[in-house]
């Protein structure tokens, strides 16, 4: 059990990592020593999957407990309702409530949603801010940079400002990742015993694919799979393939990513910023620890979506592969768990906010969609028969806008599940649905949906999802379970 009844939250994510750059999930060739303390101590869930594979939908899930289409935060760059809270606004009033970093929700770096201490980092969103009198203010991560005796080499709505390009040609210290890292544990050393719920958010290891650490990692000794800069076949999903043709003749970020070499060179630099986020996470961890708070703090480590970074031909996140949609998830209990403890089975970010809830001792609204699994990490209960459903509701984030007006398949959207025994089956009414056997095609190499041998396996992960929608006021058009199948 907790030793403090009241114990305080430290909720960290990342923007765009896979789940397979930490040793827990089998990379022991990257460099995150405080990301493996962490996990050494930790709960880590096998099969951790986001809501919405794109920030700003899979962010309302991750801080409000709903899924996107409830919401209302179907894609990027719209801001999260007044009448959603967040789980800064379901705690106790007692609680310091602190938020660094990116937050991707509308308006950007001013404090809202029951946070009442607020680090903001992005000027990059400023033309969706709700008024144009906020125009006028800058991030404290600008004024950080500004104080230190930079110029700001863009502009934006009459102001000057960084862009990310300049901002990810700076030394470390001057990072967005290290100041987020020496304002929260100044924060965390500031408050003395108060308890607190800081969420820390940062950009990286999201675009660009630049920082201090791109020469960190030799390209050429990455470890890669068989997915590796391969093009998807014939059967797979339009989207995939057209997002895979347009990186074939690419030189996204100065980089070629027509051969291995430039995907390699590329992945590297990822890498690079993986290893930038766990430097300033364990400044992080650092603080809690000299301020002795380790004993009363929970912490949280995810990411809201992973990223393809050359895996079936692929940069960024906005499918339904496994490197897009899964991701790590790490909770650190004090005195429940001294050591690293696997989860294993399927887990949705739509439960982290009612399970954080019932770990802080707070009630759970009756409006969250998902459920807590406190039960799971206290041993009483498993994930054994969890199916996950993941959406994606329609263009969002893709490289080539103009061509989703031509191409239904680019703006249509979709419904996925992945099922406790690992089937996916990714369906959509504008493009070629999918079925992949997870257990033998980990990859994701082989389309399965219309092998007659599998059609009642489609036509029962079909019954599924309907399901869901039902259940969850879900009401995207799918197609019917393949012919010849019968339904569950």
């Amino acid at each position: 059990m907790l030793v403090s009844d009241r114990p305080s939250l430290l909720y960290i994510f990342s923007d765009q990592q896979r789940a397979d750059t930490m040793a827990c999930y089998g990379n022991s060739a990257i460099e995150t020593p405080a990301l493996n303390h962490l996990a050494d101590r930790s709960f880590v869930f096998d099969n951790c999957y986001v809501s919405q594979p794109v920030c700003s939908p899979a962010r309302a899930t991750m801080l409000a407990g709903l899924y996107p289409h409830t919401a209302r935060v179907p894609a990027c760059n719209v801001p999260l309702p007044d009448d959603v809270p967040t789980i800064a606004e379901l705690v106790d009033s007692s609680y310091e409530r602190a938020y660094f970093g990116k937050w991707h929700l509308g308006d950007e770096i001013f404090a809202q949603h029951g946070f009442t201490h607020w680090v903001g980092s992005e000027d990059s969103y400023r033309r969706f801010y709700s008024s144009a009198e906020r125009h006028e203010t800058l991030s404290d991560y600008h004024h950080f940079l500004v104080d230190y005796g930079l110029r700001p080499d863009s502009t934006s709505l009459g102001q000057e400002i960084f862009s990310r390009h300049f901002e990810a040609s700076l030394d470390e210290p001057l990072t967005k990742a290290a100041f987020l890292g020496d304002r929260a544990a100044q924060f965390i050393h500031d408050i003395g015993d108060a308890p607190f719920l800081a969420c820390v958010s940062y950009l990286e290891p999201h675009p660009p694919h630049t920082g201090p650490f791109d020469d960190h990692y030799d390209p050429e000794s990455l470890p890669v799979g068989p997915a590796f800069n391969r093009a998807p076949e014939a059967s797979a999903s339009l989207l995939t393939r057209v997002l895979a043709a347009y990186y074939q003749q690419s030189l996204e970020y100065g980089i070629d990513l027509r051969s291995d070499e430039g995907w390699r060179a590329l992945r590297a630099r990822y890498w690079g910023n993986v290893t930038l986020v766990d430097r300033s996470i364990g400044t992080i961890l650092d603080a809690i620890e000299a301020t002795g708070r380790a004993a009363d703090t929970i912490v949280v480590f995810t990411s809201d979506h992973g990223e393809m970074a050359g895996d079936h031909g692929i940069l960024g996140k906005t499918v339904l592969y496994e490197e897009s949609v899964r991701v790590p998830l790490l909770v650190s209990i004090p005195g429940q768990n001294e050591g690293q403890t696997w989860v294993p089975g399927n887990v949705s970010h739509i439960d982290l906010v009612p399970t954080l809830l019932e770990l802080l001792g707070a009630p759970r609204p009756a409006h969250l969609q998902g459920v807590s699994r406190a039960a799971v990490l206290a041993g009483r209960e498993s994930l054994a028969d969890n199916d996950v459903v993941v959406e994606w509701n329609g263009a969002d984030g893709h490289p080539f806008p103009g061509e989703a007006e031509v191409n239904p398949a680019l703006r249509a959207p979709w419904r996925s599940i992945v099922t406790a025994d690992r089937y996916k089956l990714n369906l959509s009414t504008e493009d070629r649905s999918e079925l992949f056997d997870l257990n033998d095609d980990p990859h994701e190499l082989h389309n399965l949906y219309d092998d007659p041998a599998y059609r009642d396996r489609a036509s029962d992960l079909t019954s599924r999802i309907e399901e869901w929608q039902r259940r969850f006021g879900d009401d995207v058009p799918l197609p019917a379970a393949p012919a010849g199948s019968s339904s569950r």
